[in-house]
C-alpha cells in the first residue's frame, strides 16, 4: 500500500525516505538548525525526509533524564519547523487525550514501542484520521502486530506505518529478527527500519541506555534488503552532548555516507534487477 505525507509517497519505485532528527527537542534553535542541516544532507542524497523530534520522552531510564519541553512549547517547535523548511512531521505520543493536539501539527502520530497494545491509545490517534506509525514492542512477535493493525482499522483509518526496531534478548541487549520485516508487510502496509533503537543497550549503563552505533549501517543495509519501505534513524549535530539517546543517534557526516550507499541498494531492489 502505498501512503502519500504532504507530497511525500512511500512505496515502490518512489524514493527512499528517512525520518530523521534528535530523539528529544532540546531547544527551538537546535530543532530549526538540526532540520535545516539535514533537509539539505537529504537533498545531497536524493532522500526524502521526514522531521522527527520527540516533545516528551516519558519513557527515561532514570527520573533525572531530560524528557523535552513538553506537549505546549513542543508542539510550537515542530510547527515552526514544519512552516520554515516544508518538512512532514513526525512525534511520538503517550496518552490518549495527547492524539488531537498532535494531529493538528503533525503529520505522522507516532505510537511508542511500549505501548504499542494500548487501545484507547491506538484508537485515539486512529480517528483522527492521521497516518499512524506503530513501533512493534520488544516483546512481540511479528505476526501479533495483526491485533494491532485491527485496532486503527476500526477507526476507518488505514494510513498505517509498521516499524521493526528490535527484540529483548537477555539483559540490557536487543536483537534484530529480520524476519519481522516481510511477515508484516504481509498486512498490506509499509515497513519502516528503526535502526538507532535496534543498536540500543536499554538501561545497559546504569542510570541511562548504551547504544552501538557501529552496528547501523549493516542493519540498515540488511533491512532494505530484507523489503523495508523506509527508515528510522535519529541523528544530531554533536551526539556527545545530546540530551538523549546520545550512544545511538548518527552525527552527520556518517548518516549521509550511509544515505548514499542505501539509495543505490534500495533502487537496485526496488526495480527488480536481477544481478541484485
Amino acid at each position: 500500500m502505498e501512503i502519500d505525507i504532504e507530497g511525500i509517497r512511500i512505496g515502490k519505485n518512489h524514493p527512499l525516505v528517512v525520518i530523521s532528527g534528535p530523539c528529544v527537542i532540546e531547544s527551538e534553535k537546535h530543532a530549526l538548525q538540526c532540520a535545516s542541516s539535514l533537509k539539505d544532507l537529504c537533498n545531497r542524497c536524493g532522500v526524502q525526509l521526514i522531521f522527527k523530534a520527540s516533545y516528551d520522552k516519558g519513557n527515561r531510564s532514570s527520573l533525572d533524564s531530560y524528557r523535552g519541553p513538553g506537549i505546549k512549547k513542543g508542539l510550537k517547535i515542530l510547527q515552526k519547523v514544519k512552516e520554515e523548511f516544508h518538512l512532514p512531521i513526525i512525534t511520538d505520543i503517550h496518552h490518549p487525550e495527547e492524539a488531537a493536539l498532535v494531529a493538528e501539527v503533525c503529520n505522522i502520530i507516532q505510537i511508542p514501542a511500549f505501548l504499542c497494545r494500548q487501545t484507547d491509545l491506538l484508537l485515539a490517534a486512529g480517528r483522527c484520521n492521521s497516518t499512524v506509525n506503530i513501533k512493534k514492542g520488544q516483546f512481540m512477535a511479528p505476526e501479533d502486530m495483526k491485533n494491532v493493525v485491527d485496532k486503527l482499522i476500526s477507526t476507518g483509518n488505514r494510513k498505517i506505518i509498521l516499524t521493526e526496531r528490535g527484540y529483548s534478548f537477555g539483559y540490557n541487549n536487543l536483537v534484530v529478527d529480520m524476519r519481522t520485516i516481510p511477515i508484516m508487510k504481509k498486512f498490506g502496509f509499509p515497513v519502516c527500519f528503526d535502526a538507532s533503537h535496534s543498536v540500543q543497550l536499554p538501561c545497559g549503563m546504569g542510570r541511562h541506555s548504551g547504544g552501538q552505533r557501529e552496528f547501523i549501517s549493516p542493519l540498515v543495509k540488511a533491512a532494505l534488503g530484507a523489503g523495508a519501505d523506509l527508515l528510522f534513524i535519529e541523528s544530531h549535530p554533536n551526539p556527545d552532548l545530546a540530551k538523549s539517546d546520545k550512544h545511538s543517534v548518527m552525527p552527520y557526516d556518517l548518516l549521509e555516507r550511509l544515505l548514499q550507499e542505501s539509495v543505490p541498494l534500495y533502487e537496485c531492489l526496488q526495480t527488480n534487477i536481477a544481478l541484485c
